[in-house]
């Protein structure tokens, strides 16, 4: 080799271990960038920062549980006609099983004018069924198989299917409809408006819920509760506070929350103290000041037969009830209450309580229930 070649070669070395050289140098100063970068937290921006903050308060606020989703209005009682049957009612059990003779004698039209009298139809109203009842079997020459289909039609037209049964919850001129309902202790009234807020939701409508019960603490808790699961605000007072002013601030409310309905708990007053039966008619004079009261509903226990009728006729007079709804109807004995409060007041029952569950009321709808009677 001679020495031009030679220094060619040494040449050549040199270059390579330089290359190799740079190349080391190179990944070495990543290594070194990378654990600095591990060490030192990244640079965020403003916006970044604020997200980070609000994500961060989210995580520590409690989140509230989600909202119930009410069951539709719409066939509710059809849901319910088992408890209406006679299988489970006493006064449709005791219907069907005297018109189950092969023959309809005047002791058999005693005992049904005695068990429809016994259910609070009437005396009335009693009477006349059956005048209808032995009409018809008679011009039939005895056919008691027609007696059932009597007895069917008779009960409807009793019942007044004329009447109307809408509820009017929705105001006029941008303001709320508001619902005052009214009754005694032990109706189960503040559970019915529990059950008729999810009704109203059921239906689309928004809603605010008044506690104006306010001389036991646990009712406005328990309308709260209610209003909490369907996503509707509870106005409420203090122990013992103006059942007035309450129902006057959740009015308020209702028309600054622009919302469609004022739902007005009240205290279950007895009617026999006349100081608490004026206090209801201040209480409906104070809500009017702001906006008309658009639907008065009673709430009567199915049970009290005729002391249910009693109570009926006397908040009538004080608050000029649009509509009855009827609580503990599955299983009692008094059923004829549907007619005879309806003959008594030419008031419409417009809601049924069918059961303990939050959506077992359903609107009333005459045929449905004779149908589900008889069945």
């Amino acid at each position: 080799m001679n020495t031009t070649d030679l220094i060619f070669l040494v040449i050549l070395i040199g270059i390579v271990l330089a290359l190799v050289i740079a190349s080391l140098m190179v990944v070495r100063g990543r290594r070194i960038e990378k654990q600095e970068a591990a060490k030192t937290p990244p640079v965020e921006t403003p916006a970044e920062q604020e997200s980070a903050e609000e994500q961060e308060q989210t995580e520590s606020q409690p989140q509230a549980p989600p909202l119930d989703i009410p069951e539709a209005p719409e066939g509710r009682l059809a849901r319910l006609r088992r408890k209406l049957s006679a299988a489970e009612n006493p006064f449709a059990r005791g219907l069907l099983s005297l018109l189950s003779a092969d023959k309809l004698d005047e002791e058999t039209y005693e005992d049904l004018e005695a068990t429809l009298i016994t259910a609070d139809l009437g005396v009335a109203a009693t009477t006349e069924l059956i005048d209808a009842l032995r009409t018809e079997i008679g011009i039939s020459g005895g056919d008691t198989s027609k007696a059932k289909q009597v007895l069917h039609d008779e009960l409807v037209k009793l019942g007044k299917p004329e009447l109307d049964r809408t509820l009017n919850v929705e105001g006029a001129d941008g303001k709320p409809g508001v619902v005052l309902v009214v009754g005694v202790n032990g109706t189960g009234k503040t559970t019915t408006i529990g059950k008729l807020a999810r009704v109203l939701v059921a239906e689309g409508h928004t809603l605010v819920l008044g506690a104006a019960d306010t001389f036991r603490a646990a009712a406005a808790d328990q309308l709260e509760t209610w209003g909490s699961r369907v996503g509707a605000e509870t106005v409420r007072g203090t122990e013992g506070a103006d059942p007035a002013s309450v129902a006057f601030a959740a009015v308020q409310r209702a028309i600054e929350a622009e919302v469609d309905t004022a739902l007005i708990d009240t205290a279950g007053r007895l009617h026999t103290k006349t100081g608490l039966m004026d206090e209801l008619g201040k209480v409906k004079r104070v809500i009017e000041k702001q906006a008309p009261i658009t639907e008065v509903l009673l709430v009567l226990d199915a049970t009290t037969g005729q002391n249910g009728l009693i109570q009926a006729k006397v908040f009538a007079e004080v608050v000029d009830v649009t509509g009855i709804v009827l609580t503990k109807l599955d299983g009692s004995a008094k059923g004829g209450i549907v007619f005879s409060v309806q003959q008594e007041l030419g008031v419409p029952v417009k809601l049924v309580g069918l059961g303990e569950g939050p959506d077992d009321l359903a609107p009333f709808d005459v045929e449905e229930f004779v149908d589900a009677l008889l069945s």
